[in-house]
């Protein structure tokens, strides 16, 4: 009896763990997360109090400084990398940098947001 109960605690420490384990990215997102890491994007768009919070942003509605609202999608993450003044996301103030990723590397960040940002 004391076996199954030692096994049934360690079975639920295991699933515990596994439930709180980030996700596993692409090789793709993986080398997006490492571009936006060395680039210094995740030192703004990790907490969400600087720059808006990746976590969840992709095909999300997102609304502007000007009232309108936009999906974002590939086209509005592209956009907002390559052109970062372009559309404002509301509540946020501080200009993002402009930046010299090639559309390889944009394309990798992308998938990062997507995966698992």
């Amino acid at each position: 009896m004391r076996m199954f109960r030692l096994f049934g605690a360690l079975a639920a420490a295991v699933a515990l763990a596994a439930c709180g384990s980030a996700p596993q990215l692409s090789p793709e997102a993986a080398r997006g997360q490492g571009i936006a890491k060395d680039n210094g994007c995740l030192a703004c768009h990790q907490s969400g109090t600087v720059a808006p919070d990746w976590s969840g942003l992709a095909d999300s509605e997102v609304l502007l400084e000007n009232g309108s609202t936009v999906i974002a999608d590939d086209v509005f993450l592209r956009r907002s990398i390559t052109e970062p003044g372009a559309d404002i996301v509301a509540g946020y103030t501080v200009s993002m940098p402009e930046n010299d990723l090639t559309e390889d590397e944009i394309d990798a960040v992308i998938a990062f947001i997507r995966e698992g940002a």
